[in-house]
């Protein structure tokens, strides 16, 4: 845990190796608990979900054959656009994790489920799934964190191109769920490493094609066509459902990975050397929590127990909240910072992340209005000479 290590307020001094391995042991028990304990009520609650997700987007689509009716515009867009953001985040998120495969319910399970997003079920679970959850926010292995695009730790080189990584992650926020369809795929880093488009690649850049222009004809020719009239009214009302889709799911993923005090990692190998009590803590220090109602956690899939999560990705969604106050008082027993806050302020830390580290370290910091212009030209000759040196 090196790059945790080497900042000067380290969570991890104080703890014993015996310590971490009480840590998984007490998590370890509140998993097989929830195991033991789950059964009809848990799988009426996800097929009440979908039942209420699948109603809401036919009503939605329905009343949007009226979409000239500013009225029907709207109430149809609000309506599509909370179905959309259930079948990703609530449905489709969990399901895939495998959360409700116990079940035995093929209708309603990880091999299975398809879901409204332009990557396939499939190109998803493996780099998230496998990967992601594997190496969370281990520099150089979790790609999640700041999906090879971010600079994201004080400890990354600055380069004068990340002066603009704000723009990209507004861009990202906005085209999410393409921008996830190419980091499945593992496209930048191919260019990047100049492998081309080996014949594996071309395979699953075909399956992602597929299932790209099935969205995009379903959302932006068929359901328009279908509203004859209405048709350049329901194409901006799937639009902007889309749109609000993308930005909710990015805002809500970047709170509980980016904030200030989210912890990252580096460590070289990980097969035979992260025992599971080093395994848990490594979750329980990358990830943030979002406070709020019952609604805001089910809007977001219940990502708002980003912690939760992370130490338990294959249990019940609708269980989180109900373990939450065991894992929060874990954390206060062995001096960890349970790290939780509202969404407006989990956001503005993330973004504020952003923003600082696009910068040289310090810079932002360092800046006032007194010093701004000192600043500026200091930032102007460093631009130039890392410009140089690329070249």
């Amino acid at each position: 845990m090196t790059a945790l290590q080497k900042k000067p307020h380290n969570q991890v001094d104080h703890l014993s190796a015996e310590d971490v391995e009480s840590i998984g042991k007490e998590l370890d028990a509140i998993r097989q608990h929830v195991v033991d304990t789950r059964g009809a009520a848990d799988a009426a609650y996800i097929r009440r979900v979908i039942g209420v997700q699948r109603r809401l987007e036919l009503g939605s689509r329905i009343v949007l054959l009226a979409s000239r009716s500013r009225l029907a515009w709207v109430v149809g867009t609000a309506g599509l656009t909370v179905a959309k953001v259930l079948d990703n985040m609530e449905i489709g998120h969990n399901v895939l994790h495998g959360q409700w495969d116990w079940m035995r319910d093929p209708k309603i399970h990880s091999t299975t489920w398809e879901w409204d997003h332009a990557t396939p079920a499939a190109e998803w679970k493996r780099s998230h799934n496998e990967l992601h959850h594997r190496y969370t926010n281990i520099l150089g292995k979790d790609n999640d964190l700041g999906y090879g695009i971010m600079r994201v730790d004080e400890d990354q080189p600055w380069r004068p191109r990340h002066l603009i990584q704000p723009l990209w992650n507004f861009l990202n926020a906005c085209f999410f769920e393409y921008g996830i369809a190419a980091y499945d795929l593992d496209l930048g880093d191919h260019f990047r490493q100049k492998r081309g488009l080996t014949p594996e690649l071309r395979q699953r850049l075909g399956g992602t094609l597929r299932k790209v222009r099935r969205q995009v004809a379903k959302d932006f020719l068929v359901h328009p066509l279908l509203s004859g009239p209405s048709f350049k009214h329901t194409l901006a009302a799937n639009a902007t459902a889309s749109l609000v889709r993308n930005v909710w799911s990015h805002s809500v993923i970047m709170c509980g990975h980016f904030p200030e005090g989210v912890e990252t990692f580096e460590q070289e190998r990980l097969d035979g050397e992260e025992t599971r009590g080093q395994w848990y803590l490594r979750q329980m220090l990358g990830s943030a929590n979002i406070s709020g109602s019952p609604l805001l956690h089910l809007m977001t899939g219940n990502l708002s127990h980003q912690i939760e999560h992370h130490l338990f990705p294959d249990l019940p969604s609708n269980r989180y909240r109900r373990i939450a106050p065991e894992v929060r008082a874990l954390f206060e027993r062995y001096g960890l910072r349970y790290h939780s806050a509202p969404l407006a302020r989990q956001v503005g830390s993330a973004w504020h992340k952003v923003l600082r580290l696009s910068l040289p370290n310090g810079w932002l910091a360092d800046t006032s209005v007194r010093t701004a212009p000192r600043q500026l030209a200091s930032l102007g000759r460093m631009t130039v000479r890392g410009l140089a040196r690329a070249a």
